[in-house]
């Protein structure tokens, strides 16, 4: 069976100051907002026709995307969006839930106030925010943020891929399980109390709750569409929003 392709229309709201900027910006929030699902062929071309931009940012734009494991080459086939599967989930969540916790003690002890204003008003720009692509990006780097602080470079590069796949699933719940986003919140609040306290056993802790609540809701969302009795057919991508005006890049 082929790959499906992208659908004619993909999401261009954002404004980025350079193509190259645009079309990662496009292609990462239409993966997890789901509009190209796993197993979508890349083409550049397709992409360069669509978003009014040359192939360059669009190559530059799928080997940053491959360099986050959202997309992967394939011989004779090129860019395809990552396919979902469970047995590789539970290896990243058992990598997460061994070197987070690491990192948050050690950020307990040296997080500067800047880096708590930062992190709470992210966790303020998630409790405002309603798309589950948006909250899952900027979930990422919330987490992101507070890993920085804990000044463990080897930590954070070992971290680093296995997160930027972690978020696609985490997207993908949230659009089946949209409640989760409010109890991530308040999950993400409690977290920040800790750390407000220097409190590294106590943010531990709530960090590994919210790790396994996390991987529940994935589990529970991908249960939910094997249970599903009539599911969609397996089409091309919906239309998304059309661009805002001045959205556009130069070529």
């Amino acid at each position: 069976m082929a790959a499906p392709r992208p659908s004619a229309f993909l999401d261009v709201t954002q404004t980025r100051i350079t193509a190259h900027e645009f079309v990662l910006e496009t292609l990462r929030r239409s993966i997890l907002g789901g509009a190209l699902p796993g197993g979508t062929r890349l083409v550049q071309a397709d992409i360069a026709s669509q978003l009014s931009v040359s192939t360059t940012p669009v190559r530059e734009a799928l080997r940053d995307l491959a360099a986050e494991g959202m997309v992967v080459f394939t011989p004779h086939i090129g860019a395809v969006v990552r396919v979902l599967d469970l047995g590789e989930l539970a290896e990243l969540y058992d990598i997460r839930k061994s070197l987070e916790p690491l990192a948050i003690r050690r950020a307990a002890a040296r997080i500067s106030a800047a880096e708590i204003s930062a992190a709470t008003e992210l966790a303020g720009q998630m409790e405002r925010e309603t798309d589950p692509a948006a909250w899952a990006e900027l979930n990422h780097k919330f987490h992101t943020l507070l890993e920085d602080a804990a000044g463990a470079p080897f930590i954070k590069s070992v971290l680093k891929n296995v997160q930027d796949i972690a978020a696609i699933y985490v997207a993908h719940s949230l659009i089946r399980r949209p409640g989760r986003m409010n109890s991530g919140n308040a999950e993400h609040r409690a977290l920040l109390a800790a750390l407000s306290r220097q409190d590294g056993d106590a943010a531990a802790d709530v960090l590994i709750a919210h790790l396994d609540a996390t991987l529940q809701s994935i589990l529970a969302a991908h249960d939910g569409e094997d249970a599903a009795v009539s599911p969609p057919p397996a089409t091309q991508p919906g239309p998304q929003p059309g661009p805002q005006p001045g959205a556009r890049p130069g070529r």
